[in-house]
């Protein structure tokens, strides 16, 4: 089982949490995929891309739970520096979500929790 994560602004995830459906960010609407990290690559995706926010949201989905219709929709392909990142060609159900953690921007950067 593969954990993966989505890094939410405050207000996607409130507008998530309204709708049941998150069909992207704006660079992800963009790229045409929803971006996502492993654990071994948020911590430099939110040093990276959200640095000026002194607060983001951390979900939790395990890949292995995504519903059957769109499991085929995350691709595992190559980005920031060669490394393999996974994306979603579809939009995300709020089922999904296992867990989900406020994050502040601290002085050394994001405060992550040790559960992630």
């Amino acid at each position: 089982m593969t954990k993966i994560y989505k890094i939410f602004l405050p207000e996607q995830w409130a507008e998530f949490q309204a709708r049941g459906l998150f069909m992207g960010a704006p660079i992800d609407l963009e790229d045409g995929y929803i971006h996502l990290s492993t654990r071994e690559q948020v911590v430099e995706t939110a040093a990276k891309h959200f640095s000026e926010h002194a607060k983001i949201g951390l979900a939790r989905i395990e890949s292995a739970k995504l519903p059957a219709a769109i499991r085929p929709a995350l691709k595992w392909e190559p980005s920031r520096g060669g490394e393999d990142f996974p994306h979603l060609y579809a939009p995300l159900p709020i089922g999904v979500i296992e867990a989900y953690w406020e994050v502040r921007n601290r002085d050394a950067g994001f405060a992550f929790p040790k559960i992630y």
